[in-house]
């Protein structure tokens, strides 16, 4: 039996972890590697939490269990505090520095954390935070942060850098290739030297 990878992409509705995932999915069919794969996205459109998970190597269903991940991205800091439950001991995580609140989660009885407080309670984890947005703005879009995420995320990925990038060309649509090109490379050469 072989031993799987587990990646779980989690973000809010819009940010790009579908793609994500299907990048990784495709970057595993070029390496000619078995992927599973599953996805929740129910109230995605309205901000909604989106989860995927990807499972390389695999031999069994697509889901991933609680304290088993060996990588966790995330492209919004409360959801990997929300998430982070998934990662193994050990475990990577990648997450964005910055988060989306939809109002509806909190009242005035519990008032949103703040970044600061979440960025604490994921110390323990020892994350890779990046500024996803300042970083996709540079590469020339602010909406290549998912690919910028992916590409910090990919020195922990047992996948070829050449096979994720080839993965990034075939499915992010034709005009953006150059701009999510440069936004992978960016992204990884930030992992690199963080």
């Amino acid at each position: 039996m072989t031993k799987s990878f587990d990646i779980l992409i989690v973000g809010i509705g819009g940010q790009g972890t579908i793609l994500a995932s299907n990048i990784l999915g495709e970057a595993c069919l070029l390496e000619g590697r078995h992927v599973k794969g599953a996805e929740t996205h129910g109230m995605a459109q309205r901000g909604g939490s989106v989860e995927t998970h990807i499972r390389i190597d695999g031999q069994y269903g697509p889901l991933i269990v609680p304290g088993t991940a060996d990588l966790l991205v995330s492209f919004d800091l409360l959801e990997a505090l929300r998430y982070s439950h998934f990662l193994k001991t050990g475990g990577t995580m990648v997450v964005n520095r910055h988060m989306v609140l939809p109002t509806s989660v909190f009242t005035q009885k519990s008032p949103a954390p703040t970044e600061d407080e979440i960025v604490a309670q994921l110390a323990r984890f020892n994350p890779c935070l990046i500024d996803a947005d300042k970083i996709a703005a540079e590469a020339g879009s602010s909406l290549s942060q998912n690919v910028v995420i992916l590409g910090a995320a990919s020195w922990s990925i047992p996948l070829k850098a050449e096979s994720l990038l080839a993965a990034v060309k075939k499915l992010v649509p034709p005009k953006t290739v150059e701009v999510n090109a440069k936004a992978f490379e960016m992204g990884r050469a930030f992992s690199r030297t963080a």
